[in-house]
């Protein structure tokens, strides 16, 4: 549809356009039309809309996530990624509607003229999915009040997989969750992926918000349900919105990961990917903007869960992206390029009577590089949850290879109801009586014998 493009017409290139194929900063220039005819007041910020000239002319619906440059104009990508699809959305109507990086756009656009590179974007009609008549004012997503996840993701779905059962027996996930996947190389963590991608979304599949959802999120009259069981009717009536950032990945695996998300959610969930053959600019950006796109619908009131692989390569991005700061780290690492990485892993949070934005990212170790290690040990403070894979475990066809000792989740104790939490504290207990090398092998064999992790915990002291 948008394949054919010609070069600059309202959008103005500059020099080094190619140097940095990925940067806004580079790519948009908004060209004035002098003709005062040609353009109508359109609300009291002074913005103009343009009304004459691209009346009669054919238009069709895109939509696209939003990249703003500093002059003031933007890009809607399809695709996150910078590519030939991407529309032409003019200053005017980014200040009209307060438009923000990351909101998902959608509305009527014209094709190319002659001398011109991208769609112009003629009329916004939706932002997020919502109208643009109904729009209302938006909190700030660093102004909301972040609080510890209280309520508790749901993973499993059945007997089998038993990865699943596992993570929700010895590391937790709850809404807002800050975590760590510690894998080695070959320890399975892209099928860990998976399979947490099917459980969310067939235990929380998305759910389209009403009007008067996004109204009342707005007003932050969200009711806060108190559920020992660490279940939530809102959040579960609401759904989540699953996307994967994978950063440095290679393209089969951004193939699989996108077909299980578009299986599994219907169309709804997103895939953000880069391929280590990109610049790394290009990976940085995609990142960033998928970053901006989740804060946009937390600030609407939804519940976002973002799957990360990985956060070494998104670091290791930044170390070759960003200028120079003049001090090296071990295994040449700029300390400049930690802050941006942890600034997307920081993003992760519950937000008091609102949505959350969980963020679950794998870190490479055992990799034989000292950067690897130092983005790792830079890192591992800053989760409130750990999830090991153990090496061993995967040479000796262990699956899921997790350790199940070095596992764990901080304030578990408010995702679990109190009876539950006792025998969770005697399965550890009881798995300490047993050898490191068997922990996971015995756990599993009994995981087995059960239908579902409820029925696991009742027997567990019984034979």
């Amino acid at each position: 549809m948008l394949a054919n493009t010609k070069d600059t017409g309202d959008v103005k290139e500059k020099d080094d356009v190619h140097k940095a194929p990925p940067d806004i900063k580079t790519l948009v220039g908004e060209k004035p039309d002098l003709d005062p005819a040609n353009y109508t007041m359109s609300d009291s910020q002074y913005s103009y809309e343009r009304t004459i000239p691209d009346a009669n002319l054919p238009t069709e619906f895109v939509q696209g996530v939003l990249d703003i440059a500093n002059e003031g104009s933007g890009l809607l990508r399809p695709t996150y990624a910078q590519s030939n699809n991407d529309i032409y959305i003019s200053s005017s109507q980014i200040r009209r509607f307060n438009l923000r990086v990351g909101d998902l756009i959608g509305g009527q656009a014209r094709q190319p003229k002659e001398n011109e590179r991208y769609w112009g974007l003629l009329k916004v009609e939706k932002v997020n999915g919502i109208a643009v008549d109904e729009l209302n004012d938006r909190p700030d997503f660093d102004s909301m009040t972040a609080i510890y996840p209280d309520k508790r993701i749901n993973l499993t779905t059945g007997a089998e997989p038993l990865t699943t059962r596992v993570i929700d027996l010895v590391s937790p996930i709850g809404f807002g969750q800050r975590g760590l996947i510690v894998s080695p190389p070959k320890a399975g963590k892209t099928w860990l992926l998976k399979d947490m991608i099917a459980g969310i979304g067939k235990n929380y599949p998305e759910k389209v918000l009403t009007e008067a959802e996004i109204s009342k999120a707005n007003k932050k009259e969200f009711d806060k349900k108190d559920d020992p069981n660490g279940s939530n009717d809102t959040l579960e009536e609401r759904g989540v919105h699953l996307m994967g950032v994978l950063i440095g990945e290679r393209p089969e695996e951004v193939t699989d990961i996108k077909r299980v998300m578009n299986e599994i959610t219907g169309g709804l969930g997103e895939v953000a990917a880069s391929n280590f053959d990109e610049s790394p600019e290009a990976q940085t950006r995609v990142g960033e903007l998928a970053l901006d796109r989740a804060r946009r619908l937390v600030e609407i009131g939804a519940n976002v869960v973002i799957l990360l692989d990985s956060i070494t390569r998104m670091a290791r991005a930044y170390n070759l992206a960003l200028p120079t700061s003049g001090r090296t780290l071990s295994g040449g690492f700029d300390p400049v390029a930690l802050f941006p990485a942890k600034k997307f892993f920081g993003a992760a949070r519950k937000i008091e009577k609102g949505g959350s934005l969980t963020i679950i990212g794998t870190c490479l170790v055992d990799t034989g590089s000292r950067m690897d290690d130092l983005i790792y040990e830079e890192f591992k403070g800053t989760g409130n949850m750990e999830l090991h894979l153990d090496r061993k475990l995967a040479d000796r066809r262990v699956f899921p290879a997790i350790n199940v000792t070095r596992s764990g989740t901080r304030q578990e104790e408010l995702l679990y109801g109190k009876e539950t939490l006792q025998k969770i504290y005697t399965l550890r207990r009881m798995l300490e009586m047993v050898s490191e090398d068997e922990r996971t092998e015995t756990l599993l064999e009994r995981l087995k014998k059960s239908e579902s992790n409820e029925d696991f915990l009742k027997n567990l002291t019984t034979g």
